[in-house]
């Protein structure tokens, strides 16, 4: 469990523009997002019971208990990597402890085959990030400056 920091402007535009006539308060606008990103989360078909998701201001809170270590980071790169949210603070629970994986912040110019060669020292690898970072990634040349990702450690 931690704290997860993302780039707030990068990301999935999951929540749409902001209408200056929206006469909501700000505890509706919210919990219109956590539900979204419920929905986004249970559409992937990730294996998490008793997703709650809170959000405050540009920081989401997320609760509930994966099925793995695996599971419990793509939920937090899905939330993550959702434009408006700038952290995640981590209180999902996993009931068998693995090894966290590694994130990476994609820079400029970035692709997966040379984040492999940096992470890996084989370029070669890029297939184990894409599919670490499935079903949020639909295509590896589909990456973009400021998206998380997940790289798995090789055993």
């Amino acid at each position: 469990m931690g704290l997860f920091s993302f780039i707030k402007d990068a990301g999935a535009k999951l929540f749409g523009k902001k209408h200056e006539e929206d006469t909501r308060s700000i505890e509706e606008i919210n919990f219109e997002k956590a539900q979204k990103l419920q929905a986004e989360i249970m559409g992937f078909g990730l294996p998490v019971e008793g997703l709650n998701i809170v959000i405050d201001g540009d920081r989401a809170f997320v609760f509930g208990t994966a099925a793995n270590q695996e599971v419990k980071e793509k939920i937090i790169l899905t939330v993550g990597n959702t434009e408006g949210i700038a952290e995640v603070d981590d209180k999902i629970d996993v009931p068998t402890p693995e090894p966290e994986a590694r994130f990476y912040t994609v820079q400029k110019g970035d692709y997966l085959s040379k984040i492999a060669k940096e992470m890996y020292g084989d370029a070669s690898k890029y297939n184990v990030i894409f599919e670490a970072n499935k079903p949020m990634l639909k295509d590896p040349d589909l990456i973009y400056p400021g998206q998380v990702l997940r790289v798995p450690n090789l055993d």
